[in-house]
């Protein structure tokens, strides 16, 4: 049997996982790339992105994240995400209806704090979109 790889992804609110797994690719700023166990260390600033957790050959999670940071030590991989969102929770048609309600936000704001949060959140979106797209 092959070595396991120690992951946790934790966000803000809480720990999202932490398990055993085969592999995991990152969505890191200078390009993806596979942790398995045993890797160099290694530290990466994260872009939004579709990260994937392969518990074994058959199985696969995937999960957007947006900001944060990967850290790759001898004891395994952390995640921390500013955000992470599981693909099963991200509903194209709600997202397109939220980018939409997001693009009037911004219209709308009254002033540029208001307008400067509103299209911050309408990137996000627009982010997680296109990570849904590749």
């Amino acid at each position: 049997m092959a070595d396991k790889l120690k992951f946790d992804l934790v966000s803000p609110e809480r720990i999202l996982m932490s398990e055993d797994v085969d592999m995991v690719t990152v969505p890191a700023s200078e390009g993806q790339f596979g942790v398995l166990a045993h890797h160099a260390p290694a530290l990466a600033t994260l872009k939004p992105g579709i990260l994937e957790v392969q518990r074994d050959e058959k199985t696969k999670r995937r999960i957007f994240v947006r900001g944060g940071f990967a850290e790759v030590t001898p004891e395994g991989l952390t995640v921390l995400a500013e955000e992470a969102i599981e693909e099963e929770r991200l509903n194209r048609e709600v997202l397109a209806q939220e980018i939409a309600d997001a693009v009037d936000d911004v219209s709308d704001a009254a002033d540029d704090a208001s307008r400067q949060r509103a299209q911050e959140a309408l990137d996000s979106l627009r982010e997680i979109d296109r990570s849904l797209k590749s």
